[in-house]
């Protein structure tokens, strides 16, 4: 799982467009394959968007919303089960835990870009 994946070009890269997000809603995920959460996230003038987000076992519903994360948002979305998914919170998955990828600086403006 540690491989090395295909190497990409810095423009390729750059195409990638990873916003800093809040919370704002947390539901089960009933009909998820595994088991999810469907996520609403804040940001900013951006709008927003729904992730479902595979971090059941770390993290409760309650100490996730007002949570800001770093997510992938310009993916086309994707439909799961009855749900759309429209961006990819990023997160380290240490075998079947999920570890969200957060900024270490609190109260960041949603919307801001990671560089």
């Amino acid at each position: 799982m540690n491989k090395l994946k295909e190497l990409i070009t810095f423009e390729n890269f750059t195409k990638t467009d990873i916003r800093i997000g809040t919370i704002t809603e947390v539901q089960d995920f009933e009909k998820a394959h595994k088991s999810a959460y469907q996520v609403t996230i804040d940001f900013g003038s951006l709008g927003i968007k729904k992730s479902s987000a595979q971090i059941t076992t770390l993290y409760s519903k309650k100490e996730l919303v007002g949570k800001q994360v770093c997510a992938v948002i310009n993916f086309k979305p994707m439909q799961i089960a009855n749900f759309k998914s429209e961006c990819l919170i990023l997160g380290i998955q240490n075998r079947k835990d999920v570890t969200l990828i957060q900024a270490s600086a609190k109260n960041i403006k949603n919307g801001e870009q990671v560089s």
